[in-house]
C-alpha cells in the first residue's frame, strides 16, 4: 500500500476557491485529479512532495472511510467493519454483500484458529451472519466442513499479515473512489499516448514519444524514397522477404535463382550467395524463425531446404512427381514445417507436416480438405491458417477444432502479423480484408485504392507493433485480349494505415509489373519491392538518410 505520512481533512485550508471541474470540457474531477497525482507521487518515492499536495490542496489521497476500515480491519473491530461498509456510497448491493462476507469470512477462520472453544463461536458466525448473506451456497459449505477439518483457520501468530491480505480483499470489491489503484496516472497518460499514435496516419518508425506535446509524425516516417536497385537476376522478380532479424533479405525469381542479400548497418544491401538448383521459377521463399535456414519452391517441382551459414542445398522435399507442393510455413521451433500439396486430380488433396528430414510427421487427406493456395502457422505454433479459393479455413492443431471464415470472392493470397493476433487476404474484388485469427470478428476491416483484373495481389504488415500495412499489386495479362489492365497501377506500391480505407501513400519507380513486397521487421524505415522489370528496390524513410 502507498500509505502517506500524514491523513489530511477535506477542511484544510485553502489558498482560494478553485472549481470542482478541470479542462477545457470540464470532464476532469478536481479531487479526483489530485488524488491520482498523490498516489503516483507516492509510488515513486517523493512521499514529501506526496504530503505537502495533500496538505495544499486539503484533498486526502484516502477518504476517512479507508482509515477508518484499515483500522477497523487491523483491530479486529468486525460488527465496525461492516458498519463502515453498509454507509459507503456508490456500491452495489452485490459488491456490498461481498465485502461484508470476506469480513465476517475473516473472522469466522481467526476464531477456528483459536481452539475448542472458537470453534462454537464461529458456528454462531456462519449462521447469523454470512449465511444470510445470500453468497454462494458452496462458500457457505465450504466454510460449514472448515469447522471440522479446521482448513484455512488462521493461527493466532499469523492474524497480523492474514488481516492485512484481508483489508487488501476488502478494497478490490469497494468502489474506485474508495482507493485509487496503483499505478493509475501511468496507465492514464500510456492510454493517452497509444491513442495518438494509433491514430496517428504516419506512425512507423521507433521514435521515443514525448508527453511535451500531442503525438504526430510527417510523411517522412514511411519509406518512399527509392535508394538502391538490385538488378542480379537475369528474369522477371518474383517474390522478396526479409530474414526475421532484419539482416538479410531473399529474392527469387523467374530466372530459377534466389539470391541472399546482405543489409548493412548503413541501409545498404549487397549480394552475398545466389541459390541454383531449381530447374524451374522460384515462385516463394520461406525463412525459419531462427533465420538458419530458407525454404525455396519451384512451380511444379520440389522443395528445397537451404542452409543460410554455407549457401548449399541440404535437402529435398516431396521429389515424387505426385506430389506438387503449392505452399509450406515453418513451425516457431524451426524443426518442422507444414506443406500443402496439389495431387493430381485423381488424387485428394493434401497438408502434412515433416522434420528437417523430410520424414513425413502428420498429414490430412481427403475430400474434406480444400485446395489451398497459402498457409501459415502462427507464432505460438497453436493453429494453422490455410487460404482456399473462397475461404480461410483454421485448425487448432492440438484439440483439432477447426472453423472456417468465408470470403464471396476468391482468395490469392494470405499475410499474418507478427503477434499472429491478425491476417490480411487479398481478394479477386479490389478488396483487402483485415480478420482476427481467433474468429471473433463477424465482419472484416476492409482497404481499396488499388484496381484490379485478373489480378494476383501480395500483401503484408508494417512494423508489427504498429498500424501500417503494406501491399503490392500484381496484374496478370489478360490471354483472351493480350492486355494488361490499368498499366500505370501495375508499377505501384499502395501503402495503408490500418485505420483507414484508402491509402496513405503510393511508391512509383517500377518500369514494370510490380510481384511482391516486403517489409523489414527490424528496420521498419525499410522495404523492398520485386518487378517484372528484373530488378528488386530498396526503399526508406527519408528521415532515416538524411533527406528530411
Amino acid at each position: 500500500m502507498d500509505q502517506p505520512e500524514s491523513s489530511v481533512s477535506h477542511a484544510a485550508a485553502q489558498t482560494g476557491p478553485t472549481p470542482r471541474r478541470l479542462g477545457a470540457r470540464g470532464l476532469v474531477d478536481r479531487e479526483e485529479l489530485v488524488r491520482v497525482i498523490a498516489q503516483s507521487l507516492y509510488s515513486l518515492g517523493y512521499r514529501k512532495a506526496a504530503a505537502a499536495l495533500e496538505v495544499e490542496s486539503g484533498v486526502p489521497l484516502y477518504p476517512p472511510e479507508h482509515d477508518r476500515l484499515l483500522l477497523d480491519v487491523m483491530s479486529g473491530r468486525w460488527d465496525a467493519c461492516a458498519a463502515t461498509i453498509d454507509s459507503l456510497a456508490g456500491i452495489s448491493e452485490r459488491n456490498r454483500a461481498v465485502a461484508e462476507f470476506l469480513v465476517w469470512r475473516g473472522h469466522f477462520l481467526e476464531l477456528l484458529g483459536t481452539g475448542d472453544d472458537g470453534v462454537r463461536l464461529a458456528t454462531e458466525v456462519l449462521w447469523r451472519r454470512i449465511a444470510p448473506l445470500g453468497i454462494n451456497r458452496k462458500c457457505v459449505h465450504w466454510l460449514a466442513r472448515a469447522m471440522v477439518s479446521c482448513e484455512g483457520a488462521v493461527a493466532p501468530e499469523a492474524v497480523a499479515e492474514w488481516r492485512i491480505g484481508l483489508f487488501l480483499d476488502l478494497v478490490e470489491a469497494l468502489p474506485p473512489w474508495f482507493r485509487v489503484p496503483s499505478g493509475r496516472l501511468e496507465h492514464l497518460v500510456e492510454t493517452a499516448v497509444i491513442q495518438q499514435v494509433a491514430s496517428c496516419i504516419y506512425h512507423n518508425l521507433p521514435d521515443e514519444v514525448t508527453l511535451f506535446e500531442d503525438h504526430n509524425c510527417h510523411d517522412e516516417q514511411i519509406p518512399s524514397d527509392c535508394t538502391q536497385i538490385l538488378c542480379a537476376h537475369k528474369n522477371e522478380v518474383w517474390f522478396v522477404k526479409f530474414s526475421n532479424d532484419g539482416n538479410y533479405l531473399a529474392s527469387s525469381s523467374s530466372d530459377c535463382t534466389a539470391i541472399i542479400w546482405k543489409v548493412a548497418e548503413d541501409d545498404t544491401l549487397t549480394k552475398k550467395y545466389c541459390l541454383e538448383g531449381h530447374k524451374s521459377p522460384i515462385s516463394f521463399v520461406a525463412w525459419s524463425p531462427n533465420d538458419r535456414m530458407l525454404l525455396t519452391c519451384g512451380n511444379g517441382e520440389s522443395l528445397k531446404l537451404w542452409n543460410m551459414d554455407t549457401g548449399e542445398c541440404n535437402l529435398k522435399f516431396g521429389a515424387s512427381v505426385d506430389h506438387i507442393i503449392s505452399s509450406c510455413a515453418w513451425f516457431p521451433n524451426s524443426e518442422k514445417i507444414v506443406c500443402a500439396s496439389s495431387e493430381p486430380e485423381s488424387s485428394p488433396n493434401m497438408i502434412f507436416t515433416c522434420d528437417l528430414e523430410g520424414r513425413e510427421l502428420e498429414m490430412w487427406a481427403g475430400e474434406r480438405i480444400p485446395k489451398v493456395s497459402d498457409l501459415a502457422v502462427t507464432p505460438d505454433g497453436q493453429n494453422l491458417i490455410c487460404v482456399c479459393p473462397n475461404e480461410i479455413w483454421i485448425r487448432e492443431l492440438r484439440k483439432g477444432r477447426e472453423w472456417k471464415i468465408p470470403e464471396r470472392q476468391t482468395i490469392s493470397s494470405l499475410s499474418l502479423s507478427g503477434d499472429g493476433q491478425s491476417m490480411i487476404v487479398n481478394l479477386n474484388s479490389q478488396e483487402i480484408h483485415l480478420w482476427k485469427t481467433n474468429g471473433s470478428s463477424s465482419e472484416p476491416d476492409k482497404f481499396k485504392g488499388h484496381k484490379q483484373g485478373k489480378f494476383v495481389i501480395r500483401s503484408c504488415f508494417g512494423d508489427q507493433t504498429l498500424c501500417s500495412l503494406l501491399v503490392a499489386v500484381r496484374i496478370h495479362r489478360d490471354i483472351t485480349s493480350n492486355l494488361i489492365l490499368n498499366v500505370k497501377q501495375s508499377e505501384q506500391v499502395y501503402i495503408w494505415q490500418r485505420c483507414m480505407e484508402i491509402p496513405i501513400k503510393v511508391l512509383y519507380g517500377h518500369s514494370m509489373t510490380v510481384n511482391c513486397v516486403s517489409w523489414n521487421p527490424a528496420r521498419p524505415q525499410m522495404l523492398a519491392s520485386a518487378g517484372d522489370d528484373r530488378t528488386v528496390r530498396i526503399w526508406l524513410a527519408r528521415k532515416t538518410h538524411g533527406l528530411t
